[in-house]
């Protein structure tokens, strides 16, 4: 159940109809292709689904990510508390300071159909298309966007809407994640202040389980 609550909560919305088709694929194409490290600030607003007619519950967070490509990553929730997510290209490290609790899985076992390897993990768009099928969506709010679907059906991710910004003079820019999925939960992080390619210190991606710290290995 931790690790599902931390997951679900980067996991990282179906397209919209429209006439008028972007050019989303060829900015993800280039995004993937040349932002090979990022940095950015986000905030996450997670929306449940009403149940028996009540308002749905909406949770909101914000923090620092980023990215070194491929298969490493770091988001850290800084707001309403502390948690922390590492992929260091082996283990995906959870830590919720709070519960002074650490959630370890192989990264081979579990981020594949996940939006990190969408904006993160994938080398290549070749390799996302062996896990997701990835559509053109119309441009919306300044954007141009693609829907990603899951190729395998026996996850717990629908859809995932990606938004880029696209730049005559450089690499487009990672704007927006909507993901929606399969409780109907749908989850929305905004990235600002986006930094393409900035330089990384070696150990950005190192993590070591605090002392005392309980560790569960699934």
């Amino acid at each position: 159940m931790q690790f599902k609550r931390f997951f679900l909560a980067t996991t990282l919305i179906a397209a919209t109809a429209g006439n008028t088709w972007a050019t989303g694929l060829k900015s993800l194409e280039e995004f993937v292709k040349t932002v090979k490290t990022g940095q950015a600030d986000f905030t996450q607003v997670v929306t449940s689904p009403a149940k028996d007619g009540r308002v749905p519950r909406v949770k909101k967070s914000s923090g620092q990510f980023e990215f070194s490509r491929p298969s490493r990553f770091k988001f850290t929730y800084v707001k309403p508390f502390a948690q922390t997510i590492v992929a260091d290209g082996q283990t995906l490290w959870l830590y919720d300071q709070d519960l002074n609790q650490v959630t370890a899985r192989l990264q081979s076992q579990v981020l594949g159909s996940t939006p990190a390897a969408l904006i993160a993990s994938a080398a290549d768009l070749k390799a996302l298309q062996a896990d997701f099928a990835l559509a053109d969506a119309p441009d919306k709010d300044g954007l141009e966007w693609v829907v990603a679907t899951p190729t395998a059906t026996d996850g717990q991710l629908q859809t995932v809407r990606v938004g880029l910004k696209a730049s005559a003079n450089g690499a487009p820019t990672l704007e927006v994640l909507e993901i929606l999925d399969s409780f109907g939960q749908r989850s929305v992080l905004s990235f600002s202040g986006f930094q393409v390619n900035p330089a990384l210190p070696a150990n950005a991606f190192d993590f070591k389980p605090p002392v005392g710290a309980d560790i569960l290995r699934q």
